[in-house]
């Protein structure tokens, strides 16, 4: 299966993957709102990929398949704190 990829000008390391080049016909538009004005990035042949950087290779198809699109969002920010106090807490209970 081809798909297409697209990356949001305003959303960092946000990425929408589409059946079709621009086609965004399934996509709400809320999210086309949010998203930004779609950036071309590449297209992909997911039959000839094991599996992706970021993604679940299944999880994109089927959502690919279900809704026409897939929206790959960035890895949740390390909270540096919280795991300093943790660490910190675990010390105290040694």
């Amino acid at each position: 299966m081809l798909c297409t990829i697209y990356k949001s000008p305003i959303k960092p390391d946000t990425y929408l993957y589409i059946e079709r080049r621009d086609d965004f016909s399934r996509v709400p538009d809320k999210l086309m709102e949010t998203f930004g004005a779609p950036i071309f990035v590449t297209l992909l042949n997911l039959a000839q990929r094991e599996k992706l950087a970021l993604a679940d290779k299944q999880k994109v198809l089927d959502s690919l398949t279900e809704l026409g699109f897939y929206l790959q969002l960035p890895p949740p920010s390390q909270d540096l704190l919280k795991e300093h106090l943790a660490a910190n807490k675990r010390a105290e209970n040694e």
